[in-house]
């Protein structure tokens, strides 16, 4: 089946209400993405925030998509029709087409993200097997690159971790194939959860990887807690993060901007004198060892 795209600059019309009407004239699916290369906004739980210039792109069948319906869609959100990108789009097999720009990736001296049509030969290579999926996390976004580096350089063989924030779960089992005796992963979000316990299976590593739904099923302290989400859920969870590092273990934070990082520090000193161990790309690591008992 062949198809056509039709995309659609915001630029003031409420997304809600395009999109509303996209799949109300048939669309196949509809999508966001942004056309300047903005920063990542931070939303509330359960929020949905777009970027500031927003591209709608909205799948029908070629069939489908006639003169009169781009019509009246264009009608049904208020805009004149030229407005309208239309593109058409031969059939693929996607999955192949979404794998085809995916090759393994190394990060430190021997840790490895590799998709399973690939193969690693590095004779001391510790690899992960992931392929690009709903959950976030494949090694390709810097803030996930930086916590990777940050195993394979620290880890130590026999550390217990904690994965808050697991998305697709990947943190947790580069852990467990570095040697971690046990890796606890944690996400509110269903289809983390969902390819967390996929990508461990895959990887051989079920019996050390312990998935939760519950913050509060999550052990009471680990030796390295990685956490690799926004600036903004981050110093909201100092307490609960600060408190699940052992005293002496590791805390290792992500997913801000190396403007925010101060705030960060900031909000965790009480229980770790976090540093700025890493920086790529304009995202910051920071790392610490929680205080000894007592402080």
């Amino acid at each position: 089946m062949a198809f056509l795209s039709i995309q659609l600059d915001l630029d003031g019309i409420d997304a809600d209400t395009a999109e509303a009407a996209c799949f109300a004239a048939g669309a196949l699916a509809v999508t966001f993405t942004d056309r300047r290369d903005d920063a990542i906004l931070e939303p509330a739980p359960g929020e949905l925030r777009l970027w500031p210039a927003t591209r709608l792109d909205a799948t029908f069948a070629q069939d489908a998509a006639s003169a009169q319906l781009l019509a009246a869609l264009a009608a049904t959100i208020g805009i004149a029709i030229e407005r309208f990108t239309v593109t058409h789009v031969a059939d693929r097999a996607w999955e192949r087409e979404w794998l085809r720009d995916f090759h393994a990736m190394r990060f430190g001296r021997r840790l490895y993200v590799c998709p399973a049509h690939e193969r690693v030969d590095a004779a001391d290579a510790i690899v992960v097997t992931l392929d690009p999926g709903l959950a976030f996390g494949t090694g390709t976004h810097a803030t996930t690159a930086l916590c990777l580096e940050w195993l394979d350089g620290h880890l130590a063989a026999g550390a217990s971790v904690i994965d808050y924030g697991c998305g697709s779960g990947i943190l947790a089992i580069a852990a467990a194939r570095l040697g971690a005796a046990r890796a606890d992963a944690f996400d509110i979000d269903p289809q983390a959860l969902v390819a967390t316990r996929d990508n461990a299976l895959t990887n051989g590593v079920t019996d050390r990887i312990f998935v939760h739904d519950d913050p509060g099923t999550l052990p009471a302290a680990a030796d390295v807690v990685l956490a690799n989400i926004l600036s903004g859920p981050l110093i909201e969870l100092a307490p609960r993060l600060g408190a699940l590092v052992r005293p002496g273990g590791s805390l290792v934070l992500a997913g801000l901007l190396a403007s925010q990082a101060d705030d960060v520090i900031a909000a965790y000193r009480p229980w770790v004198a976090l540093c700025r161990a890493a920086q790529r790309d304009g995202w910051q690591l920071l790392a610490g060892d929680r205080h000894p008992a007592g402080r």
